[in-house]
């Protein structure tokens, strides 16, 4: 029995400390979502494209910030990471599909279709980057 009060460690704490993947990468989901939000106000007009494809890029940065900090954290719990991925992506791909077919179906066409595919597959690899992130960093992982 611990005292009332008494912090007992969780896994997260007893680490020396983990990078910000997850946080990076729900800025980078935040960016898009702004971005995306910006573009289906101007629809079924053409949008201005320089603000969306400006977030995109930073927001593609971001994501590739997160994925570059996880590849170097030793002791990654990956398998876990993985299990928990694969599910989520496939989850969020049907998700960025169905909202691609609606800008479709609402007749948009070239640029701003374009910029708004490249805002979904952020999307779609944003949240299960998130997801999986924050249940491996909390698995154990066999020594490196």
């Amino acid at each position: 029995m611990t005292e009332v009060g008494r912090h007992t460690p969780m896994p997260a704490d007893t680490r020396a400390g983990y990078p910000p993947a997850a946080e990076l990468a729900t800025v980078s989901l935040g960016l898009v979502v702004v971005g995306g939000v910006f573009m289906a106000g101007y629809f079924p007009t053409r949008p201005p494209l320089a603000l969306p494809i400006a977030l995109a890029a930073f927001s593609a940065a971001l994501l590739g910030s997160a994925i570059v900090l996880l590849v170097r954290w030793r002791g990654f719990a990956w398998a876990a990471f993985w299990l928990v991925a694969r599910w989520a992506l496939v989850a969020y791909v049907i998700s960025a599909g169905m909202i691609e077919f609606s800008f479709v179906r609402n007749h948009a066409t070239g640029g701003p279709l374009l910029v708004v595919s490249l805002m979904l597959v952020l999307f779609a690899v944003d949240v299960p980057v998130i997801i999986a992130v924050t249940v491996a960093r909390y698995q154990s992982s066999p020594p490196v």
